[in-house]
């Protein structure tokens, strides 16, 4: 019987798959533990975005704002807003860099510092959650960056 390309091989079909997909799992993976997070920083008046700038200037504040984005990955116009808001909240201060006018610096302020004390239940309530031991998470972390890094070279 001749091949019409109809009927696929049964390793075409595994490799198209979903459950297949990297970048499936990746997705799947990413949305639900951003779903964990939810509701634990919303108390502390952040969306999981928001965390990961505080995270960024709790390690180094202040800073650029072209550092900032570098380090989390982030373009101007997504990073902009999530500036804006937690200024907003009273947790960060945007200001020109009086070194270099053209930079614009951002800094935690008095109520974006305590926050931190607030923050350091959020990892221990995360792994709680996951169910998962610390050697576990610490593998995982190392191949997420590993796939992080061959995706952007």
């Amino acid at each position: 019987m001749a091949n019409t390309g109809a009927q696929s091989t049964t390793a075409e079909v595994d490799m198209l798959a979903i459950g297949n997909q990297v970048c499936y799992a990746l997705a799947v993976a990413s949305r639900s533990v951003i779903s964990i997070y939810r509701p634990i920083l919303e108390p502390m008046g952040l969306t999981h975005p928001q965390y990961l700038v505080m995270l960024a200037l709790w390690e180094r504040s202040p800073r650029s704002v072209k550092d900032l984005g570098a380090e989390l990955q982030l373009e101007p116009a997504t990073l902009s807003p999530l500036l804006k808001r937690l200024e907003s909240t009273g947790y960060v201060r945007r200001e020109r860099d009086p070194d270099d006018e053209r930079m614009l610096r951002v800094e935690l302020t008095a109520s974006g510092r305590s926050l931190r004390e607030q923050a350091l239940t959020v990892p221990p309530r995360i792994v709680e959650r996951l169910g998962m031991s610390l050697d576990e998470l610490d593998a995982l972390r190392g191949v997420l960056h590993r796939v992080i890094d061959a995706a952007t070279r």
